[in-house]
Order: structure tokens, then sequence, then C-alpha cells
């Protein structure tokens, strides 16, 4: 796992979308905790790990200042990897959130948004906290606890910079018994 300095995240460079009729943007999403689990539909480890842990995800969080994105990163088998087969495998696969499809190379087999976040291989799980700054770049798949904890305690923290007094005074309400409203 590698975290990051916590500098601005680059925006997606995306040819198109599939679930959703707008275009996204990471600046349309600035206060948003924003989590993009890059694949490739060719992908075993993306369709056993991560497909189903970004559902689980987008199902948990879905009442929640958490966005949830898939980034369709094709660096191999491109000609059986087009738009048309992503649209029936979203089908299939029930995907149910927001999938970017990354722009393809203009001078190589590495799509751009993978070239930009310097991405290793699919799955890959990016991060992005409510500034816009990245928080994790990871290639491989995480535990489904390791990556809750990691949203838990982002939106955790903020909520603590939203909320101190709050805290505080509900923090006065608690004894060894327990807390009360």
């Amino acid at each position: 796992m590698s975290s990051l300095d916590f500098s601005l995240a680059p925006e997606l460079i995306v040819s198109d979308w599939i679930n959703t009729t707008d275009s996204l943007s990471l600046e349309k999403l600035k206060g948003q905790l924003i989590v993009i689990y890059a694949f490739q539909m060719l992908c075993p480890g993306c369709v056993s790990h991560s497909i189903p842990q970004a559902k689980k995800v987008h199902e948990y969080y879905a009442d929640s200042p958490v966005k949830i994105i898939g980034l369709h990163s094709v660096f191999e088998h491109h000609e059986a990897m087009k738009k048309y087969a992503l649209e029936v495998f979203n089908h299939e696969y029930k995907l149910g959130f927001p999938v970017a499809i990354d722009q393809e190379s203009k001078d190589g087999l590495i799509p751009q948004t993978m070239q930009r976040y310097k991405l290793r291989g699919t799955p890959s799980l990016i991060i992005i906290d409510e500034q816009g700054q990245l928080r994790l770049n990871h290639f491989g798949h995480l535990d489904d606890l390791v990556v809750g904890n990691m949203i838990g305690s982002l939106l955790a923290k903020e909520e603590i910079a939203t909320n101190d007094k709050e805290e505080v005074l509900s923090a006065s309400r608690c004894n060894d018994e327990g807390c009360s409203i």
C-alpha cells in the first residue's frame, strides 16, 4: 500500500462514461470522498476481487458523501475491450456506479489517466479526499476491511473537523455505562 504526499489529484482523462448521464470530473465532485477502482474487464483479479468490492462499497456508502467510480483502463487486449463490450460487462455484472473509459494513449499502449496516476496495472485503488487530495494510490487488491477502515477514517476526520463542538458536547454525556442522547 502506498499512501502519497496528499498532493492534489490530477483530473481524469476520459473518452466516455457509462452509468451516468453527466460527464463527471474531480472538480465537480469536490466535497465528496472519491473512491476509484481502476480495472480491466479481462483482468482476473479485477473480476474476482475488485469489482465485487466496488459494488459492496457503492451499496454501503450510497447515502453518504462517498462517490464510487470505475475507471476502465485498457493496456492490453485493446480490440476485445471496446465500449460495447464494457456495456455488456456492466449489464452482466450490474455495476451500478459510474464507469469512466480511460482515454487511449496517443503514443503507446498505456491509457492517459493510467499514465497520469502512474498506475502499475489493474486492479488499482485510488482514494481522493473531500479537498481533492490524493490519499491512496494502490496496485493490487486490498481486503474489504482495510478499504472500509480507510474510507471510515477519512470520513471521520472530516466529521471531526466540521463538528468539533458537537463532539465535545456528546462526549460529556458519556459514562462507564454508556452514552446518552
